[in-house]
């Protein structure tokens, strides 16, 4: 229910968010209209549409991608129409063609007097509005989409997406009203009633050029992310908080013999593609020890930076009885590579077994969400303990002290040194953290700041402008900019961005061949010295070797605002996505 609650609220902020431009002329030229017969059947036919359609595309239904595809081009010929006929009233009395004579019935039912007939085209555009509708993946809406993409729909995906549907609804229905009054304003004051019209008009014709030009999406790239995501963050913060309180593993009703509570069995373990440092592992093979299964996923910094606190704890009681399992389950292509992922555990020190989970198998069976997540199993095979994301090692170790006693395992007590990392496994700067995860690829980016357009899966020339504001970045030189990744197309491509935080990371990979790629980092203009990261020389200079996280900055002294800028001195590096700590 709480998920319901906070995507209706993640709804209500994309009015906050420049994703929802695009559909805002659409809604504001029917202000005009009666809200009960004229506006409000369109709201309900967007948020409808929207959820239905998002719905049938993480489903994977077959011929999902073409009805989304073709439902938007029908869509912008019907406000293609719906422009026109409010920019030039005469117009559907002169056109005879086919397709105007579908617009003459479009709008005659837009202009109708009867409310049966007001209700339907109201509605009809409602649903075209919905299929154009593509609101910027925020926290909420990401939750929700990587959720069904992973434990497929159900009536909880369902109920999620239509309440961020509606909330949204909910938040372009305040800006029809306050558009209905500033248009009878000025029809009382002015009597600019039919210039108004026809205003609305040219402005629904020049929003369908740009979507069908996709100079939205275009344009979007280059805007900062949303100041929304702060609080959408406190939102799923606040979910993640109730979910540790209700776990989403079903309880079943057995009596714990102590405080910490039964939350259900260990999954099957049977989905894993293959096994590192051990043969495939059970169920029932890991009963009589208590058990740490940890997901996670070799370039994300936040896993990364509880790997020292699981192999400390696999070196400290293994000789009591514990058993510490990583479940790799991968985010990016190139962590679907068995030998990737077996190259991956030997650089990072893991001795402790891994599941290479490729096809989410045993993330579904746990109905895990998050990287970083672990459980903690005890010796007769149920779950007694989760934590999702970063810390809460302290409680954790304890549970784990307290289990392998109750399996009759004597703990002496006994002063532990305290636990920390190196380089990239070090613990975050949570206090000085002004920046937040960036994806390259054009799927996801957002903070682009050159002057150019991105032009998707093209050679194409950018630059990097004099000044970046805080949080944007920019390509330099030639680069081929994918979905997933950007590659630079040839030698001296540079990536500048302007962050504040103590760490900053890049994943890179390699050219495609597998050649290295040298490069130098720059902070401000100037080599690093001795802010340098783990992956970096002081004077700035690097090799991408292999597709991981590469630490590129560790400030020293005061964090500030900086200009970290990366050269490639070779073509071929793929950079998926920058993070910080």
């Amino acid at each position: 229910m709480l998920l319901i609650v906070i995507a209706f609220l993640g709804g209500v902020l994309t009015i906050l968010s420049p994703c929802i431009l695009p559909v805002v002329p659409f809604v504001f030229a029917r202000s005009d209209k009666p809200f009960a017969t004229g506006r409000l059947p369109l709201l309900v036919g967007l948020a409808l549409t929207f959820a239905l359609v998002t719905g049938v595309g993480i489903a994977g239904l077959s011929g999902a991608a073409q009805l989304n595809h073709y439902g938007r081009w029908v869509s912008l010929a019907l406000f293609g129409v719906f422009g026109a006929s409010l920019l030039f009233p005469a117009l559907s009395a002169r056109l005879s063609r086919p397709f105007f004579g579908i617009g003459n019935r479009v709008a005659a039912l837009s202009n109708a007097r009867g409310t049966r007939f007001q209700v339907g085209s109201a509605l009809l555009l409602g649903i075209a509005t919905g299929l154009l509708w593509a609101p910027c993946a925020g926290p909420i809406l990401g939750l929700i989409l990587t959720g069904a993409a992973l434990h497929g729909a159900n009536w909880t995906t369902a109920a999620a997406l239509t309440a961020y549907a509606f909330g949204a609804a909910s938040s372009l229905a305040v800006v029809s009203g306050l558009g209905k009054r500033a248009l009878d304003g000025l029809k009382r004051s002015l009597g600019l009633g039919e210039r108004v019209r026809r205003a609305m008009g040219a402005l629904v014709l020049l929003t369908v050029t740009a979507i069908g030009f996709g100079f939205d999406t275009r344009a979007l790239a280059h805007v900062p992310s949303a100041s929304t995501t702060g609080v959408e963050n406190r939102l799923v913060g606040l979910l993640s908080a109730n979910a540790a309180q209700q776990p989403r593993i079903q309880r079943v009703s057995v009596k714990a013999p102590s405080a910490l509570p039964v939350e259900g069995q260990l999954p099957s373990l049977d989905g894993a593609q293959g096994w590192l440092n051990s043969p495939p592992l059970t169920a029932d093979a890991l009963r009589g020890k208590v058990t740490v299964v940890n997901f996670w996923t070799y370039s994300c910094i936040n896993c990364l930076r509880t790997l020292p606190y699981l192999k400390t704890w696999s070196d400290r009681y293994r000789n009591d009885g514990l058993m510490v399992v990583g479940v790799h389950t991968p985010e990016f292509a190139f962590e679907h590579d068995p030998s990737n992922v077996k190259r991956a555990v030997g650089d990072l020190g893991i001795h402790y077994p891994v599941a290479i989970d490729n096809d989410y198998k045993i993330w579904q069976a746990f109905g895990n969400q998050y990287w970083p997540a672990f459980y903690i199993v005890d010796a007769q095979g149920r779950i007694r303990y989760h934590h999702f994301g970063e810390g809460g090692y302290g409680e954790a170790e304890k549970v784990i002290q307290q289990l392998l006693a109750e399996s009759g395992h004597a703990m002496q007590t006994r002063d532990l040194p305290p636990i920390s990392g190196a380089g990239a496994q070090a613990a975050a700067d949570s206090s000085n953290v002004e920046s937040g995860e960036t994806y390259v690829g054009y799927q996801q980016a957002r903070g682009f700041a050159s002057p150019q357009d991105i032009r998707p899966d093209d050679v194409a020339t950018y630059t990097v402008p004099a000044q970046l504001r805080l949080n944007s970045w920019a390509f330099g030189g030639k680069w081929i900019v994918g979905g997933e990744a950007a590659v630079v197309d040839e030698a001296h491509g540079r990536i500048a961005y302007r962050f504040h935080a103590r760490d900053l990371h890049l994943v890179l990979g390699p050219s495609a061949n597998g050649k290295p790629v040298r490069f130098r980092v720059t902070i401000d203009g100037a080599a690093p010295g001795d802010s340098h990261g783990a992956d970096v020389a002081p004077d700035g200079s690097g090799v991408v070797t292999s597709a991981r996280l590469y630490q590129l900055v560790r400030q020293q002294g005061d964090v500030r605002d900086r200009t970290f800028t990366i050269e490639f001195l070779d073509p071929g590096v793929q950079a998926f996505s920058f993070t910080f700590g």
